[in-house]
């Protein structure tokens, strides 16, 4: 019987990537500035502890420990005032040495084997599960990454398969809360973290809104 797993892995990409472009492409007839979605946020300094997932995914970020110091902005998409529903984010910058470094960015989205590939609404950037919204291609298959605040200064960082529950392999160690940065950029298109790649289609209809975020900041894909 033929493997449902590289279907599954297209139908996600596509779902979570048209999702996005809608709603990029939506706020940037509406608003101008360099960052579309998630235009003002926090910026916050700490530790990535990497201690590998239960199995081998063939990608280093998921499979190998090690520890991190690292800087996240934590943000909401529309920009509503803080207390009303909006669409979270957890912007993740992941020093790589002479590599440069990646960007990890996670969304509010449900937490089901359906539903993590729809964004979602919370009153809080601690409430519910904060996802790609599309999956990360791996050299084992498709994987979705995922993190969920356990109090206000750690976050779980888990990750699944098309039909898989989460597997729990890092933690984030937050620290204080500090104003927003202009000068801090994520670009997951361009930095994804070692050993996971964007899809074809995801990185098709993501690109468009980066290289109009990178223009309005007077800033070029390398």
């Amino acid at each position: 019987m033929p493997s449902l797993a590289a279907p599954l892995a297209r139908t996600a990409a596509n779902t979570g990537g048209v999702t996005l472009a809608v709603l990029v492409r939506g706020l940037a007839i509406v608003r101008h500035p360099p960052k579309p979605m998630h235009p003002h946020g926090a910026v916050r300094r700490g530790r990535l502890h990497r201690r590998g997932g239960p199995r081998s995914t063939g990608a280093s970020f998921l499979d190998q420990p090690g520890v991190d110091e690292i800087v996240v902005r934590e943000s909401r998409a529309v920009g509503l005032p803080s207390g009303w529903p909006d669409v979270h984010g957890l912007a993740v910058k992941v020093p790589l040495g002479a590599a440069g470094h990646a960007d990890l960015l996670l969304s509010t989205t449900g937490a089901g084997r359906l539903t993590r590939y729809l964004l979602t609404a919370t009153r809080a950037q601690e409430h519910g599960l904060l996802g790609t919204l599309v999956p990360f291609r791996s050299p084992s298959g498709a994987v979705v990454v995922a993190g969920r605040y356990h109090g206000p200064a750690t976050v779980e960082l888990v990750y699944a398969g098309p039909r898989e529950d989460w597997q729990p392999f890092a933690e984030l160690e937050l620290g204080e809360r500090e104003p927003d940065d202009p000068e801090l950029v994520f670009d997951a298109v361009l930095h994804p973290p070692p050993g996971l790649e964007q899809y074809d289609v995801v990185r098709r209809l993501r690109e468009p809104s980066y290289a109009r975020a990178r223009a309005a900041r007077g800033a070029a894909a390398p």
